[in-house]
């Protein structure tokens, strides 16, 4: 029997119309589905209710796959496909296997030979770059900084002599409660010169996207706080 196929179906950022920011084809193809792989159940089915599934939610089949999840549970999840049916991956928010657990699943399915099929959806990281006004040739995502301060200061350090040496933009995120302790010590560590993007609720009603040196950004810190942020960062003045 040949396996099935891993669909890596993105979900909303936050609370939008489904029909803003997904295709009509991953809808459909999510819709007839009723095995996925997910990280939170509950989150999960409120995603898979607004889509519309063709089997009863309480019938769904979900396998949880999260941050505590260990490699040798991963071929279990594995069971379904192999026995020759399709399965949705589902990140929690965004793109499946992008700063996400569900990459090893991955993986572990190019092993296995198991067709791979990404689909299009929101992505806070490339629509916050788009966004930015700064290097989309060269960048790199680097997920969380430490979270003490003299740690944190010493990585933005380093990013920014990163940045400055190979002209990339450098990708981070913060957990939403600490972004206003993330921005104090960004104007506090980082030249003047430095361009920082900070884009907040992306694809949101409450959208937010600003670009500026890291000087204009001392002078007033936004009101960003328990709202999910992303920051890029380029060594170089702004013209």
């Amino acid at each position: 029997m040949s396996p099935g196929t891993l669909y890596l179906i993105p979900s909303p950022l936050g609370e939008s119309a489904l029909d803003t920011i997904l295709p009509e084809q991953v809808r459909a193809i999510a819709a007839r589905l009723d095995t996925f792989v997910v990280e939170h159940p509950k989150t999960a089915r409120a995603f898979l209710k607004q889509i519309g599934t063709h089997t009863p939610l309480q019938q769904l089949n979900l396998l949880v796959l999260d941050e505590h999840t260990p490699e040798t549970e991963l071929a279990a999840l594995l069971v379904p496909l192999l026995a020759g049916k399709d399965v949705g991956l589902i990140s929690e928010a965004g793109c499946p296997a992008v700063a996400d657990p569900g990459a090893n699943l991955v993986r572990l399915a190019h092993q296995k030979k198991i067709r791979i099929v990404p689909l299009a959806g929101p992505s806070s990281i490339l629509l916050s770059l788009m966004a930015s006004g700064l290097s989309g040739q060269r960048f790199a995502f680097h997920g969380y900084l430490p979270v003490e301060k003299a740690e944190r200061k010493k990585k933005l350090l380093e990013l920014e002599q990163v940045s400055a040496g190979r002209d990339e933009t450098e990708i981070f995120i913060e957990t939403p409660y600490r972004n206003r302790q993330m921005m104090e010590t960004i104007v506090e560590t980082c030249g003047a010169t430095t361009a920082l993007c900070v884009a907040v609720d992306v694809t949101l009603a409450t959208e937010w996207i600003q670009t500026k040196p890291v000087a204009e950004w001392e002078k007033q810190l936004p009101e960003i706080d328990k709202r999910p942020a992303v920051f890029l960062l380029l060594a170089r003045v702004l013209k």
